[in-house]
């Protein structure tokens, strides 16, 4: 579908819109937080891969390309938005989407729910991305250091810095020791 889709046959690039728009769509609105938001990401991203398909490298998955390229969108949207406005941006940051079991039946209790969205909005972008990437999306190490253009020790300290974020600022919460 790429080789055509890079000859130019829109019916393919379309094909392969529709196998990973809704990763896609997933993963921004794990980001962004609300759904109009994360459909923009959506068009806006696979607008940018048909104009820079010709720079797609096939050392890495199509869909890993896509990733990276809704991620960054995504990022900058949210980090507009921030500089936008001088409230904190968490409602919605931990939705899910509905195409699967729900993680954790904890995350959604009040307090829990709170504290999680707390933290999860004092994380750097990069490393709510990675735990996002990681925790959420199942994805490996390998892919997501190629989403965010590190090596694999750099993704794998994203991961743990947010995970121990986590831990610390919801050990009360949840009753763990800190």
């Amino acid at each position: 579908m790429i080789a055509q889709a890079l000859e130019g046959d829109r019916d393919a690039f379309r094909v392969l819109v529709e196998r990973h728009s809704r990763a896609v769509f997933r993963l921004a609105f794990r980001i962004t937080g609300n759904e109009s938001d994360a459909e923009d990401v959506v068009q806006e991203s696979f607008l940018r891969a048909w104009r820079q398909l010709h720079r797609y490298e096939a050392r890495a998955g199509f869909g890993t390309w896509m990733y990276r390229i809704a991620s960054n969108y995504a990022l900058d949207l949210v980090r507009a938005r921030r500089r936008r406005s001088s409230e904190e941006i968490v409602e919605g940051t931990l939705a899910f989407a509905s195409d699967g079991p729900l993680p954790d039946r904890l995350a959604f209790s009040g307090e829990v729910r709170r504290r999680l969205e707390t933290v999860m909005a004092t994380l750097t972008p990069q490393e709510r991305l990675a735990f996002t990437l990681r925790h959420m999306e199942g994805q490996s190490i390998e892919e997501i250091g190629a989403v965010l253009g590190t090596a694999a020790n750099a993704t794998k300290n994203s991961i743990f810095r947010a995970v121990q974020k986590l831990r610390k600022g919801l050990g009360p919460a949840v009753g763990a020791t800190q």
